[in-house]
């Protein structure tokens, strides 16, 4: 377990405004913005070829040699968090399984957040990270489906200045964002692979645009079905699903699905499964 504290400041907020041209947050964050504060900041030294840390920290590779991806979550917030105020994430690996998967054998971790702001309970959250062998992958995506009639859309072009000022912005040392050589010739992608949080910030800030911000506790569980490469764009689109629920998912500009989330307004009081 770790625990890190720190203040929730405005700057980071408006860089991600004009990251991603949205308006920019007022005193309170919207959904996963909090991505941007209390982050890990390891030592060089403790860096591996990819640019993930190898030592230390609540996570590191189950082996040496994987490959790292960022699978998908679930986020709970509960409250807000408020710029100006400090806050404390405490952190921990609530699991780690062995699969086969369609690349080959992989290991599924997934590690449990908390973040409290003023003595209460903010955001809990769930991530799950695949570590994988050498190799590279090029799923194709889930096929390409009908647009659902009153969605709302926010597209993006992805180009290596974007991917490069997110991977800044989050601290995230990855070579796969930035290093194309090393995309390519190492871990065997055809390009840049864009960031499953900043796809799933894009589906967040879609359904943000169609309903404003949350009006009480929310859930978004998401999911990373298939890379999304550079030059392909980032379309995420928000539209109604059943109940108050809102599906969103991100596909590239001629149609392929790269990932999926549903956000679900919550009446219950916060709890913490799994811990």
């Amino acid at each position: 377990m770790s625990s890190r504290s720190g203040w929730v400041t405005a700057e980071p907020g408006e860089a991600l405004a004009g990251l991603l041209g949205v308006p920019p947050p007022g005193e309170e964050l919207p959904l996963l913005w909090h991505w941007l504060h209390l982050l890990d900041r390891p030592a060089q030294a403790d860096l591996g070829e990819d640019g993930h840390p190898v030592r230390g920290g609540a996570v590191a590779p189950p082996g040496p040699g994987r490959r790292r991806m960022w699978a998908g979550g679930r986020v709970v917030q509960w409250q807000p968090l408020r710029p100006g105020e400090k806050a404390t994430r405490t952190s921990r690996v609530l699991a780690q399984q062995d699969k086969d998967g369609r690349a080959g054998p992989m290991t599924v971790v997934t590690v449990g957040h908390e973040i409290s702001q003023a003595g209460r309970l903010a955001i809990t959250e769930e991530q799950h990270l695949v570590y994988r062998e050498a190799g590279g992958s090029t799923a194709s995506g889930e096929p390409d489906e009908p647009r659902p009639g009153g969605e709302v859309r926010l597209e993006r072009d992805v180009d290596p200045t974007l991917l490069f000022r997110f991977s800044a912005l989050t601290y995230n040392a990855h070579r796969i964002h930035y290093d194309r050589r090393y995309a390519i010739d190492v871990e065997g992608y055809p390009g840049l692979v864009v960031h499953g949080p900043l796809q799933a910030l894009a589906m967040a800030e879609a359904a943000r645009l169609m309903l404003g911000p949350p009006t009480g506790p929310v859930s978004f569980d998401y999911r990373l079905v298939a890379p999304l490469y550079d030059g392909e764009g980032l379309v995420a689109s928000a539209y109604a699903g059943e109940g108050r629920s809102v599906l969103t998912r991100v596909t590239t500009r001629e149609g392929r699905t790269t990932a999926r989330g549903t956000l679900t307004p919550l009446r219950d009081e916060p709890s913490r499964p799994g811990w």
